[in-house]
């Protein structure tokens, strides 16, 4: 690999999401080509460079790039130290072909809100078991590039479902264990993604993913005290191995599970 080049890729198990892909270049520059999936890219040090439909963009700052399909587009670096990039590609059942005029149109959304949301799924995506928070981040992210593509006039906000909100709370408690898909609790409640998200969060104060993450964390910090050790107690939660749990148990409780249960026995009484 060129030096000062770094590539990393894969394909997640999430619905939409054909592949990621993180890079960082130097000199690297791409000849003109086109993708038959949509490219949702952000830079997080540097900057690109690029034509598309014969016309010269760029992206600096909080600017989220959203690339057609079908359309052709080169990039090249913009500063002399290159550009460091994370890069979604997107399938037509997130934005189908009408948005692609918009799209070619404005490709370079100054979008602050959109920014994080994109570098946050990024996050849920580098994380086995993280899939449900994907989906979820990758629904409002869909909503959000609906709205940037095709605005419409302003209309009041709906308010919370607290009907649906409880029936997928029920689901999640019910699926505790081998969880659920966020367009497989779509189809089960009769609900679209998006909707079920909003509607969940404006009734209990906390995304869907999180709830899950949360209720599985409370029955591993049980059975942590009744002496399982740590990689018997991710799969009887239903984390995906034990570096999940671990991740997850610290970023919650603030440490690991092994040192959850040696401060436990630390502190317990001797008789």
């Amino acid at each position: 690999m060129v030096a000062g080049q770094q590539v990393s890729a894969w394909r997640p198990h999430v619905p939409g999401v054909v592949e990621v892909f993180h890079a960082r270049f130097t000199a690297h520059a791409y000849p003109m080509h086109v993708h038959d999936v949509w490219t949702l890219l952000i830079v997080d040090d540097g900057a690109v460079r690029y034509d598309l439909d014969r016309r010269e963009h760029g992206t600096p700052g909080d600017t989220v790039s959203l690339l057609p399909p079908q359309v052709p587009h080169n990039g090249s670096p913009a500063t002399p130290h290159g550009f460091r990039k994370r890069v979604l590609y997107l399938d037509l059942t997130q934005l189908d072909e009408s948005f692609i005029g918009a799209a070619v149109d404005g490709p370079d959304l100054v979008d602050p809100l959109l920014r994080r949301r994109v570098g946050r799924l990024h996050a849920a995506l580098a994380e086995r078991g993280g899939e449900l928070e994907a989906q979820s981040r990758l629904a409002l992210i869909r909503e959000r590039l609906r709205t940037r593509l095709r605005p419409r006039t302003a209309a009041r906000p709906r308010p919370a479902d607290p009907g649906v909100a409880h029936r997928l709370r029920e689901l999640l408690d019910a699926r505790l264990l081998e969880g659920v898909t966020l367009d497989e609790a779509a189809r089960l409640l009769h609900a679209h993604p998006t909707h079920l998200v909003r509607a969940f969060s404006g009734a209990f104060g906390i995304a869907p993913h999180q709830y899950l993450t949360a209720r599985r964390l409370d029955r591993a910090r049980r059975l942590l005290l009744d002496g399982q050790p740590p990689g018997e107690v991710a799969t009887a939660t239903g984390f995906y191995d034990q570096s999940h749990l671990n991740r997850s148990f610290k970023r919650l409780v603030g440490t690991t599970p092994g040192r959850f249960v040696r401060r436990r026995e630390e502190a317990a009484p001797v008789s």
